[in-house]
Order: structure tokens, then C-alpha cells, then sequence
């Protein structure tokens, strides 16, 4: 069977693809003609890849801290999959409006690594990482709002988007 998406999570998944397909390809193109010396630098890569697995690890930590408490607390009834309709305060919404998304920001980054590409490494991952912020407080904030209205206004009041403190990032990244 395959996996009920709203359309709105199959043009954000679709994204995704673009942004670390597109940064990767893009990168290993410019890297050929401007820094081909680093890209057959073993060292290089080698500090590069352990860096980009540990990237990688706190990233996709966030998505799933998120996403249990999601799945556990922000759905009632038969909705497709990646969807809600229940505002989740509590848990690690208690520290950060977007848990998943947050450390998903850190995603690009993670994979320029990996791949030990400099460019992507240097600027396009950073810069995706900000358009991929950007893209949260604007869109995902105005989905929100739409769907719970003034309980969400005040969620929002009281609930950062980057968490302040060393137990957020505790919750977040490690426990």
C-alpha cells in the first residue's frame, strides 16, 4: 500500500530531493574546475565524512524527537501521513515551535559534508539551510496558524523556534 501525502507534503518532500540533489550536483560541478586538489584530498575527506556522520546523526535525532511526539499526540482520526490536527504543546514543543524542521535545517549540511564537496560544504548548504529557515517561519508558521487560529498565537508567544536552553538541546539532539 502505498503512502497516503497530503499534496503540501509532496511538494515539501519534492523540495528536499531538489535542494540536496540539486547543492550536491551543482557543487561537485563547480569543485571539478575550482578545487580539484581538495576533492582528491583524503584527509580532507576523511575529517570531512566523520564531521558529516555526526551532522547527520544530531539532524536526523531532531526529526525523530519531533516526530514520536507528533504521531503520539498531534493526530486524531484517519489523516495521511506527515499530517496533524492537533496542536502539540508539550514534550519538546515545549522548546521549540518545530523540533523536526530545526534539525532538519542542519540536513544540507550534514550531506556537504559526506560527500566532502567544498562548495557545498562552504555556501550552498548554508545558504539552503537559511531559504529552509526562511520557508519555516513564514509558510510553515502561516499553515499553522490557519489550521489552530489563536491557540497558536499564543503557543507562539510563549514557544521559540530556536530553543534556549541547554536542556532543549539536550532533548533535541541527544536524548
Amino acid at each position: 500500500k502505498l503512502m497516503k501525502l497530503s499534496v503540501s507534503s509532496k511538494i515539501r518532500i519534492a523540495l528536499w530531493i531538489i535542494f540536496l540533489v540539486g547543492g550536491a550536483l551543482l557543487s561537485l560541478n563547480f569543485d571539478t574546475k575550482y578545487f580539484p586538489d581538495l576533492l582528491k584530498n583524503p584527509v580532507f575527506h576523511l575529517i570531512s565524512f566523520i564531521f558529516g556522520i555526526f551532522v547527520l546523526k544530531l539532524s536526523f535525532h531532531a526529526a525523530a524527537v519531533g516526530g514520536r511526539e507528533l504521531k503520539r499526540k498531534g493526530r486524531r482520526g484517519d489523516l495521511p501521513r506527515l499530517e496533524t490536527n492537533v496542536l502539540v504543546t508539550s514534550g519538546i514543543y515545549k522548546c521549540t515551535r518545530h523540533p523536526m524542521l530545526f534539525g532538519l535545517i542542519f540536513l544540507p549540511f550534514g550531506l556537504s559534508l559526506i560527500l566532502g564537496f567544498p562548495t557545498f560544504i562552504f555556501f550552498i548548504a548554508p545558504m539552503e539551510g537559511v531559504i529552509i529557515l526562511i520557508l519555516v517561519l513564514t509558510l510553515e508558521e502561516k499553515e499553522a496558524l490557519d489550521k489552530f487560529g489563536d491557540k497558536y498565537l499564543e503557543y507562539k508567544k510563549s514557544t521559540p523556534f530556536i530553543p534556549k536552553s541547554k536542556e532543549c538541546y539536550k532533548k533535541l539532539f541527544w536524548d
